[in-house]
């Protein structure tokens, strides 16, 4: 016979066999649950979820939480403020972030990118301004102003290119004629907004694919050189060296890593690596970065369209 409840509780309480006889035993409902802590106050989103111990389960894991800052390093000495970061680095990951309004409607929208040190930390977050129909009209040789910001969201770079109708004809047969000015991609590197500390050019060449990174004043400080014409498979990186103005010296390169087949083929999200020398002036580093950013213009724009329509190779 089942026992009399105590005052107070209520539902169904535990219900025992009499003696010699064998009946399974009827939990309280809820007696056998235990309880997640409720997070302290001010907590938001989904915790981190690890299997118990022997069950292999997937961890699921907090929105946002595998994004970590760097920290910023003290001020230095004729460094723009804000690039204290390029300063102890000698490589930088710009990984272009994946908007998925552009994946189903194939619409083009306003690029946006992490720069991230090799830990994964970002260092800064560049976003295009936007100019929807602008955008549209012009595609990849539309002008652009690309705002980069530090994780106080601070504004400490901006990338500039002008529009040009016919941006981008840089070939071998414009030098004899405009040693290829007018048609070249041009940007130029502020930082801070408001002071250019250089300039990306593109000069010309067979394919197009060679740049020059300038100083403030228009004087040769790096030549970044690509893989020339040739066909050039998508599934792997593309290599573009960075030399030092008269090609003797080896500073780095600037890799267009392969991202997969979903990425490559369904969105135009690319990812970039920069390598450079340590002791590489840091407002050199900075340019650099901008050229990662007109090179994906230049090249990699419209590369979701290219996929489709080429079989699967990339013509430089």
């Amino acid at each position: 016979m089942a026992n009399t409840p105590q005052f107070g509780m209520t539902g169904i309480t535990a219900v025992t066999s009499p003696p010699g006889l064998a009946l399974p035993t009827l939990q309280v409902p809820g007696a056998g649950l235990s309880w997640m802590d409720r997070p302290p106050f001010g907590m938001t989103g989904i915790t981190a979820v690890t299997s118990p111990p022997g069950l292999a389960l997937p961890t699921l894991q907090v929105p946002g939480a595998a994004l970590s800052w760097m920290e910023k390093p003290p001020a230095a000495i004729g460094c723009p403020p804000g690039l204290e970061y390029l300063s102890q680095l000698d490589q930088v990951l710009v990984h272009q972030q994946v908007d998925m309004q552009e994946v189903l409607t194939n619409l083009e929208t306003a690029n946006k990118y992490h720069v991230k040190n090799i830990l994964g930390q970002q260092i800064f977050f560049a976003v295009e301004e936007l100019h929807r129909g602008y955008i549209q009209i012009s595609g990849k040789k539309r002008g652009f102003v690309m705002h980069i910001m530090d994780n106080m969201n601070q504004e400490v770079m901006k990338v500039t290119r002008e529009y040009k109708w016919c941006v981008g004809c840089c070939c071998a047969c414009c030098a004899g004629c405009c040693n290829g000015e007018k048609c070249a991609s041009k940007a130029s590197v502020e930082a801070p907004p408001g002071c250019t500390i250089g300039y990306v050019v593109q000069r010309p060449s067979l394919c197009g694919d060679h740049l020059a990174i300038l100083d403030e004043n228009h004087e040769t400080l790096l030549k970044i050189r690509g893989p020339g014409c040739k066909c050039r498979s998508i599934y792997s990186d593309i290599e573009f060296n960075v030399l030092s103005s008269d090609e003797t010296e080896h500073i780095g390169k600037i890799t267009k890593q392969w991202a997969g087949n979903v990425q490559e083929v369904y969105t135009k999200a690319d990812n970039y690596g920069i390598q450079f020398q340590m002791n590489l002036e840091v407002k050199s580093k900075a340019i650099l970065i901008g050229a990662v950013i007109l090179l994906d213009f230049m090249f990699f724009e419209e590369q979701q369209i290219n996929h489709q329509t080429s079989g699967g190779a990339r013509n430089f």
